[in-house]
């Protein structure tokens, strides 16, 4: 069983991977005044103890705990710490992303030490936002000098600033949308002091607004946690490392994109040709702004060039490239500027268009590209001063080999896509999610069902990440529970909604779906069916487009070329195939309202 405690943003987030398991597990805040919906969760209030927590870890069997709670709760992570010791149970710490880049902000490690800044340097007018259970810690000073404090406009916040003696005409009350920059103005503070609370605390916002206003300020650092906690951050982060500690928690476990690994490799390979130092792991950032840490298998100097190298790890995804290694050999080019790609071995080469890429690049996609250009200016960046004249502008040669690619790349589509010699380095996400029917759909299920219990009777599924993103701008009342993802399974996801009573249900689908579904595929995973030209070619003559429309259909390699081929006084192909979407799923709700929204690259939408 897992013991989390929260309270926080990353509460939330610890809460939604977990429930991906569909297991019963625990979630203990000091109170009850977060709302957050639990399908499986226990929810656990009023705070555990040096007593009461050992003793409950050994009643309910605690095999892990999740340590999300805010990072100044001090005494709660002693304890964690104390008890993990004792019982011999791993702690992971969901950790925050914190602001480390800012210039001519005061540290300091204690509020004692923070007040003794203050007097001495005769600040008559401060503004603390360091929360109401610091009042008292700053007494000593709000007694002799003029303070105002922000709090959470709480009945239990307000006793205890009436504990503390603290005038309450000097408390200013947190509201989500606060404008810190205008409320900065309006009462022209001499310095603000605040903690070290991280992204999710708004720490960027209050330090930005306060700098353009010349305004000093004071930070207390977050206190150090115990050197046992496995720290880690965002929830793909989360995940691999409960996969780790507790194999039998996750029916099935999640793997890395080859983009993935082929950025981790040249991240590492580029850190070890400017350091001259091996590398074991590294950290890289997700399409989703999210960093995970991806172990190094190997590194290899050479004259002028460095080799690292990722095993892929696909988790329980009958993946292909599962256990391949992905090498990138990375060395400085001062012939050119900015990041060149170049084929390896085992990677394939672009012979058609329509992929995004130019013809006779190696098929290293978009986002992976992306990806690798963001890790090499940070490394860059970072060991400026180790490059030729510190010249951040030299050109970085990069090559990404996968020395099996070549007779794996033949039991995948390249070869229809025009990508011969090799296989393509991609991913979208950066994340691989387990292909297991059983699972995914016990997974949607269980969301459909918690979005449910919550009064949402208008649910929106969508493929992945990039659709919902789209379709949220149109939904903006609706909460995240509203939003589901269906993968592949939009039958079976439609289904569920009928099962549930749902009464409204509006689908983000993506044109590469869309021209599947339209023919009757409920399912839409390419291992089970691929885009037919010919089906495409009978709308295109159905609607009356040119035959030069129908000619560049039949030779077409990917379904979102169709963006391209269709003119807009042809638009009506997009029509019918929505409508087709509509005839082939409408049926499984035959209670409810269902609306299809088809969605370009660019996030338009037709309706």
């Amino acid at each position: 069983m897992i013991l989390i405690f929260g309270g926080t943003t990353e509460g939330r987030y610890t809460v939604k991977v977990c429930e991906e398991a569909s297991k019963p597990f625990y979630y203990s805040t000091k109170n009850n005044l977060q709302e957050i919906p639990l399908a499986n969760g226990i929810r656990l209030s009023g705070g555990l103890d040096q007593l009461s927590m050992p003793l409950f870890c050994k009643e309910k069997n605690i095999r892990l705990i999740i340590d999300a709670a805010h990072p100044f709760a001090i005494n709660l992570h002693d304890t964690i710490s104390k008890v993990s010791d004792d019982l011999n149970i791993p702690v992971i710490r969901y950790e925050r992303n914190y602001v480390e880049d800012f210039e001519n902000i005061l540290w300091f490690d204690s509020y004692d030490d923070a007040v003794d800044y203050l007097e001495k340097h005769k600040i008559e007018k401060l503004l603390a936002l360091t929360g109401v259970n610091t009042i008292s810690k700053f007494k000593r000073y709000w007694q002799n000098h003029f303070c105002w404090f922000r709090i959470l406009d709480r009945e239990d916040s307000r006793k205890i600033v009436e504990e503390t003696g603290f005038p309450i005409e000097n408390v200013l009350y947190y509201k989500q949308d606060n404008d810190e920059k205008a409320l900065f103005e309006k009462l022209k503070p001499q310095a603000i002091i605040t903690k070290e609370s991280g992204e999710s605390g708004g720490f960027k916002e209050k330090i930005i607004a306060a700098q353009q206003l010349n305004i000093p300020v004071l930070v207390i650092k977050r206190p150090q946690l115990s050197a046992s906690f496995i720290s880690v951050y965002g929830e793909n982060g989360l995940r691999k490392k409960i996969e780790q500690l507790l194999p039998d928690f996750f029916e099935l476990k999640t793997g890395y994109t080859t983009g993935t690994c082929a950025t981790a490799a040249t991240k590492a390979a580029l850190t070890a040709l400017l350091t001259k130092e091996i590398q074991t792991e590294t950290s890289i950032t997700l399409p989703n702004g999210e960093w995970v840490k991806i172990p190094i298998n190997s590194t290899i100097f050479k004259e002028n060039s460095v080799t690292c190298s990722v095993i892929k790890d696909s988790g329980d995804d009958p993946d292909v490239t599962n256990g391949l290694e992905i090498l990138s050999t990375v060395n400085l080019n001062s012939n050119i500027r900015g990041v060149k790609f170049l084929q390896g071995e085992g990677v394939g080469i672009v012979t058609l268009p329509g992929l995004g890429l130019e013809i006779g690049d190696p098929a290293v996609n978009a986002t992976p590209r992306k990806m690798i250009k963001r890790e090499i200016y940070k490394v860059m960046r970072h060991n400026q001063d180790k490059l030729p004249d510190h010249n951040l502008k030299i050109g970085i040669d990069v090559t990404i080999s996968v020395p099996q690619g070549k007779e794996i790349a033949k039991r995948t589509f390249n070869p229809k896509l025009g990508i011969v010699d090799g296989i393509s380095i991609i991913g979208t996400s950066g994340i691989v999610k387990p292909f297991s029917s059983e699972a995914f759909i016990r997974s949607i299920r269980r969301e459909m069902q918690v979005a449910k219990a919550i009064g949402c009777n208008h649910v929106i599924i969508n493929s992945g990440a990039k659709s919902e993103r789209f379709v949220k701008q149109i939904y903006p009342e609706l909460p995240n529970q509203a939003f589901i993802h269906y993968g592949n399974f939009i039958g079976e996801t439609i289904k569920i909604a009928s099962d549930l009573d749902i009464s409204k249900v509006t689908m983000g689908i993506m044109i590469g779906k869309a021209v599947k579904l339209a023919e009757g595929s409920l399912d839409t995973h390419s291992k089970k069916v691929v885009m037919n030209k010919d089906f495409l070619v009978s709308i295109a003559n159905e609607v009356g487009c040119s035959q030069n429309t129908i000619d560049s259909i039949a030779t077409m390699t990917l379904a979102r070329q169709l963006w391209d081929i269709i003119p807009q006084s042809e638009i009506k192909f997009f029509d019918i195939l929505l409508q087709k979407c509509y005839d082939t799923t409408a049926f499984l709700l035959p209670k409810g309202e269902l609306n299809i929204l088809l969605i370009d690259e660019g996030g338009n939408i037709i309706r």
